[in-house]
């Protein structure tokens, strides 16, 4: 009928906005219907990669397609197809994950559960997550559960994941909750400049346009005269501000401003000025307005006639982030006042050409988010390789970028309680003032003889063969089929071949592992002297009941480390592997050894823990399977 064909048209006319019940239905259609997509089209992938939460119901059609095709039940389907998927989490903060009400878990999957062989409460289970006094369906949880590698974004964006899931993995230490970091990167000639681009022809060995992640090819920037790249860059700047006069001149007759503003738009904006640029979602977290906080220091920075400074900011925000809008409407305003009207701009409807403009142009990029709660962020990766500079916050992929002779760190990578937030936005603006008046501006406009800012021009050069390659996608694809997608295709292939015999074999090994876990016990540990010389050897013997499992179904390891003011291991800790030593004892225990050096002084405490092992899974922390002594 019309009515269903309109219904199905508003699932796909866009991506934000809506109710819950629309965005399921979305998550349906990519999840399930992308899975069966690829079927219609005979495509049968090795490896499903789930980009975020939202595609997670892939993991539940893959398993109900196992179960038809190889007469297999729900739980052997489950774990032989988990180990072809990988799931990686771009969400910093547990308010930006995606969950759902039972009551629509219900309405959508009714039918489709009871098709797995699976009740509710089973069905829910994979995806329930405790938050405060009530439960919901998670996304990112389910995918966990169904995934065998998961991943975050940035270095910094994993340890915030480890802390955010270490609940699904009780007793696991939290640098070991088994989320890896896989830093993003981008795809260097969508948004590189023709200008740059030819420039680099002439200069870089040609394999640059494929081999961008090759660190050799980077260094021959140094061959680029110095007046060449700024010339070069100077031009994507001068392009920057006839673009950007020509965009707020539609944008001011669009709105109906009054002619004498829409003619004043062709005089905004100096293509001689050092130039700043802030794009984004307008997320409050961002902070875009926190360069506003003194608005007459940032006058005097802004307007020093011998050495101007402009800001072009662009962005949208969420339809349903009023915070957001209202920090667009705030920049606007403020780029009305005498004072700013002809150094600042706002550009709306940013999308891609705007930004490709941005970061081909501007000098520095600035990003002031909240620490840390930027995942990873690429827009600064952008200006690298166009001859910008970086000036942010260390959060995100510049807390592994950042190096002095790059750019420029706004404060030390501190982390502040909420209730001090306002105490954290005012020191951190004025450490933004701070850096421009005293490092950035003084050395964009240090010239020599021949108007070249030699020191400037060497920071980007810098940033070109520090950066450029490592922040770009083909390092990035390297490392996801490195340690993601190739260890995970090898392992489902042992799993799936000679019809399923290993991958069966597998699922028993685990139902058997499960029950018997609870009678692991590490019953006593011997250490052969606990005052020990810095350097010196010594031997830790554990007495380990296994129950009803054997030694090759376990991994016992010794972890030992610095000592907290608690008493406890701190975070760091290490793991050595304990061999078994005897035979079975009428108990079924053992005796596992190991030795082991200290190489600092200090209180250090050590202990002794068993883990599952088998050939087949694909890590040894898995949730609810760790014994401690």
């Amino acid at each position: 009928s019309d009515n269903a064909l309109e219904e199905d048209r508003n699932l796909t006319d866009r991506l934000y906005g809506g109710d819950r019940r629309t965005r399921i239905r979305q998550e349906i259609l990519m999840g399930i219907g992308g899975v069966r997509a690829l079927d219609a089209l005979g495509l049968r992938p090795t490896i499903c990669h789930m980009n975020e939460g939202h595609s997670a119901f892939l993991a539940l059609e893959r398993i109900r397609e196992l179960m038809g095709e190889k007469d297999l039940t729900f739980d052997q389907a489950k774990e032989i197809s988990a180990a072809s998927n990988v799931f990686t989490t771009h969400t910093p903060v547990p308010a930006g994950l995606e969950r759902f009400g039972f009551d629509l878990i219900d309405e959508h999957f009714t039918e489709y559960y009871r098709s797995l062989g699976l009740t509710r409460d089973g069905f829910i289970d994979l995806g329930r997550e405790r938050i405060g006094d009530y439960e919901l369906f998670s996304m990112a949880v389910l995918a966990l559960k169904l995934s065998a590698g998961s991943n975050a974004v940035a270095a910094l964006h994993g340890d915030v994941s480890r802390k955010l899931w270490q609940w699904m993995y009780p007793g696991v230490p939290q640098q070991e909750v088994p989320i890896g970091a896989v830093t993003n990167g981008i795809h260097t000639l969508t948004w590189i400049s023709t200008e740059m681009a030819a420039l680099f022809d002439r200069y870089l060995d040609p394999s640059w346009r494929v081999e961008d992640s090759d660190a050799e090819i980077w260094a021959d920037v140094d061959l680029i005269p110095d007046d060449e790249l700024w010339r070069t860059h100077e031009r994507r700047r001068e392009r920057l501000v006839t673009f950007a006069r020509k965009l707020l001149k539609a944008q001011l007759e669009h709105r109906g401003a009054p002619q004498s503003e829409i003619e004043h738009a062709d005089e905004v904006l100096n293509p001689d000025a050092l130039t700043i640029g802030f794009a984004r979602r307008f997320a409050t977290y961002k902070r875009a307005t926190l360069l506003f906080r003194d608005i007459e220091r940032l006058k005097q920075i802004m307007n020093n006639a011998d050495k101007p400074v402009q800001i072009i900011f662009a962005g949208k925000a969420h339809p349903h982030d009023v915070a957001g809008k209202e920090l667009i409407r705030q920049i606007i305003n403020l780029a009305r006042t005498p004072d700013f009207r002809n150094s600042l701009v706002f550009l709306e409807d940013y999308d891609m050409n705007v930004a490709r403009h941005l970061v081909q142009g501007v000098d520095i990029w600035l990003n002031t988010p909240r620490r840390p709660k930027e995942a990873s962020g690429t827009s600064g990766m952008k200006v690298i390789y166009n001859g910008g500079l970086n000036c942010s916050i260390l959060d995100g992929w510049w807390a592994e970028g950042y190096h002095p002779s790059v750019g420029w760190a706004i404060g030390n990578g501190e982390e502040y309680p909420e209730h001090e937030w306002e105490a954290q936005d005012y020191i951190e603006s004025q450490a933004i003032y701070n850096v421009f008046e005293q490092d950035i501006v003084p050395l964009y406009y240090e010239r020599g003889r021949d108007n070249l800012p030699r020191e400037w021009i060497a920071k980007v050069k810098n940033g070109m063969q520090k950066l450029a390659p490592f922040f770009n996608t083909r390092r990035m694809v390297e490392e996801y089929t490195n340690h993601y997608y190739v260890p995970n295709h090898k392992r489902f292939v042992r799993m799936t071949q000679n019809n399923m015999e290993a991958g069966l074999a597998y699922v028993v090994w685990r139902r058997k592992l499960e029950s018997a876990w609870k009678q692991v016990k590490v019953s006593k540990v011997n250490v052969s002297q606990t005052q020990v010389k810095v350097g010196t050897q010594f031997e830790v013997e554990a007495l380990v009941n296994l129950g009803s499992l054997t030694p090759n179904d376990v991994r016992v390891q010794l972890y030992f480390g610095t000592l907290n003011t608690r008493g406890e291991i701190a975070d760091g800790g290490e793991a050595l592997d304990m061999q078994p030593t005897t035979t079975a004892s009428d108990n079924n225990t053992y005796t596992f050894k190991t030795s082991v050096m200290y190489n600092t002084s200090g209180d250090r405490g050590l202990s002794v823990r068993v883990l599952p092992h088998h050939e087949l899974l694909p890590t040894g922390f898995q949730p609810g399977l760790i014994t401690w002594a």
